[in-house]
């Protein structure tokens, strides 16, 4: 049988987990370009991660699956102080957003994170993106590169869209603008995010991720989701912005993405000694929420280059898929930055 990871059993088998038990602050942010949600998240104190959603997702439905694993969640709270940074209108309990109110452009966007970190007084941070909200992350650091010290991707976009996707997504939004969020709508945003695995067929239920953000999908008020699928639809080309990255950048890819190539291209594209690509077996685009455990070990090696660990209790890690010697030797070489980081495809096993 397949071993689908991040399903609610497990995310309520971990909600005991001490994290849960830290507060999470939201603050609601005036931007020189509108109005923006930030939920903080861990001890002030500590380095920032900010995150930074896809279409029609937020914290809650973007990055929960992987916080819930303790693992990952010891990882990033040990050294980290979270900020989660939703698209406009995309945080729980948004009302709409007013349509005399112009469409904000990814430019717009990308300079909405440095009035956010400038609001928190923080200087630079790690910045966690998936698929359009890594665009808009990797965006904002080729834009403001000395706020940057590192990049985590997962099925990032980095090209204008296609034609194709062009048009498919015209049709979205003009469903999302005289039907809302309906079941088509829905049902096309789920296989942007996950695989035909978990998304069930005739002989294999809906799993329960799916059918938890399904749920959440209902939740969103769909011109906002509106406002950014055409922003998202009006994005360029950052392929010469990524040769001038200065960071270190992991990208994580499902090998059943629909956005798969263009996380290659982009791992092309940018400096090899200080990329590395992972691609999980048998995974969608939403790596977080449908194999968060596939992320555990390449972050923790990525960390170490910044001089950043687990808690020694939790450093075994027998849910992990991954192991130390699933990756590439060379990635683990130490160089002057502590781990050298190059192109690797890791394909992770999840049948048991």
């Amino acid at each position: 049988m397949k071993f689908y990871l991040g399903t609610l059993t497990s995310f309520f088998s971990f909600f005991s987990f001490d994290m849960f038990y830290l507060s999470i602050q939201e603050h609601h942010i005036q931007t020189n370009h509108g109005p923006v949600s930030v939920a903080v998240y861990g001890d002030h104190d500590k380095p920032a991660l900010v995150t930074y959603p896809d279409i029609a997702l937020n914290h809650m439905s973007c990055f929960q699956g992987l916080l819930f694993c303790p693992e990952a969640a010891s990882l990033l709270l040990h050294n980290f102080c979270i900020y989660h940074i939703s698209p406009p209108g995309h945080e729980l309990g948004a009302a709409p957003i007013s349509p005399n109110a112009p469409i904000p452009s990814v430019d717009d966007l990308a300079d909405q994170v440095v009035d956010v970190l400038d609001f928190f007084g923080l200087g630079s941070v790690m910045c966690f993106g998936v698929t359009a909200g890594a665009y808009i992350l990797t965006l904002f650091a080729s834009k403001y590169r000395e706020r940057v010290l590192g990049l985590i991707l997962v099925s990032p976009l980095c090209k204008g869209p296609t034609w194709t996707e062009w048009l498919y997504s015209k049709v979205i939004s003009n469903l999302l603008y005289y039907y809302g969020m309906c079941g088509l709508v829905k049902e096309c945003l789920l296989q942007r995010y996950f695989s035909k695995e978990v998304q069930g067929f005739s002989e294999l239920p809906e799993s329960d991720i799916v059918q938890a953000c399904r749920s959440l999908l209902d939740q969103r008020q769909s011109m906002n989701v509106w406002r950014f699928v055409q922003t998202m639809n009006q994005r360029y080309d950052l392929t010469e912005q990524l040769k001038l990255l200065q960071c270190r950048t992991l990208i994580f890819v499902g090998e059943n993405s629909q956005f798969h190539a263009e996380a290659v291209h982009m791992t092309s594209k940018l400096d090899r000694r200080y990329c590395a690509l992972v691609e999980v077996q048998a995974c969608g685009s939403l790596v977080t929420e449908e194999q968060p455990h596939a992320m555990l070990i390449p972050m923790e090696y990525f960390f170490m280059g910044y001089g950043m660990y687990r808690p020694s209790q939790l450093d075994c890690s027998p849910r992990s898929p991954l192991s130390p010697f699933c990756i590439s030797p060379d990635l683990l070489s130490p160089e002057s930055m502590g781990v050298k980081l190059k192109p690797i495809k890791t394909r992770v096993r999840l049948e048991v």
